[in-house]
């Protein structure tokens, strides 16, 4: 029986090429490749007419790889900015033999891929455990991120964060949380996961489960290291602009933790909720996220013309 998601892939594919942009493997070091979305003028080695647009980098999160994550941003900016779209290791076609699951390590090899690809200054969008290796690669090739936006997302998820979220939830473990194992606990995630209610048939589901969750074992050890101990957290002290695009509905990670974040982050932080949204904020409202994305890319660049 044909899988309804897998049979979307080559839709996608085609879609992703009348925006400008196709998949492309780099191998970071023997061992470890990572699989990117990038324009066509990075695969040609050749600007466009108007000149070097801006580069834009979309994290994914936990919920599926970067493509059906960032579908609908890649539409809508691809026309202005050159649009970067990675899958994080052990999602899509990215992988290692290392046994560094960090964020950190996530964060240095997406930056050394781009790097590769010849990106030399870019803004980082991060969603969820995206938004984690956003800040990361952020606080450590400062020369590299120009700014990050981030939604649902935390600089590094603590021990009290992590438990308070799973005690609101009801769970036992974030793996429990965002590894379901079965067409019912994939339901629940999705349903916590958005402000409205969404129906779709459970063989959706069933083959949503199939495709996207596999190399189970390893993302169970993304997410082990993934949560630290409180007296292990510091705010780093970072020079970009960053900005919080939050669903103002979300509840696994509360629209007061983004009201922190943005004290913990200062001046150079900015803030702004989408309201009835959940924590998959930019699948629910996906032309209001990437009107107020382009908006916030548009002063980026204003402000750096003035200077």
């Amino acid at each position: 029986m044909v899988n309804f998601v897998a049979a979307l892939r080559p839709m996608v594919r085609w879609l992703m090429k009348i925006a400008g942009v196709q998949p492309y493997t780099v191998e970071i070091e023997p061992g470890t490749v990572m699989n990117f979305w990038v324009p066509l003028e990075t695969l040609k080695k050749k600007p466009s007419k108007k000149g070097d647009k801006p580069a834009v980098v979309l994290v994914q999160g936990f919920f599926s790889d970067g493509i059906m994550t960032w579908l609908f941003q890649a539409f809508a900016l691809s026309k202005q900015y050159s649009v970067y779209i990675p899958d994080l290791l052990f999602f899509g076609g990215s992988i290692t033999d290392k046994t560094d699951r960090s964020p950190r390590f996530q964060a240095e090899c997406l930056a050394a891929g781009l790097r590769k690809l010849g990106v030399e200054r870019c803004t980082v969008v991060g969603f969820s455990y995206g938004g984690t290796v956003a800040f990361k690669m952020a606080e450590l090739h400062a020369d590299l991120v120009e700014a990050v936006v981030v939604s649902g997302s935390v600089i590094e998820l603590t021990d009290s964060t992590n438990e308070t979220m799973l005690q609101n939830l009801g769970y036992s473990s974030v793996s429990e949380m965002l590894l379901p194992t079965s067409v019912k606990a994939l339901k629940r995630i999705i349903s916590l996961a958005l402000h409205k209610k969404l129906w779709l048939p459970d063989r959706f589901y069933k083959d949503f489960l199939e495709v996207m969750y596999t190399n189970r074992k390893e993302r169970g050890e993304l997410l082990e290291a993934f949560v630290i101990s409180n007296k292990d957290f510091t705010v780093p002290n970072f020079p970009q602009m960053i900005h919080i695009l939050w669903g103002e509905n979300d509840r696994l990670l509360k629209l007061e933790i983004a009201q922190n974040l943005k004290g913990q982050l200062g001046e150079n932080a900015s803030f702004q909720g989408i309201n009835k949204a959940g924590h998959l904020v930019h699948l629910e409202h996906p032309c209001v996220y990437s009107r107020c994305l382009k908006q916030f890319l548009a002063s980026l660049h204003e402000d750096k013309a003035q200077k």
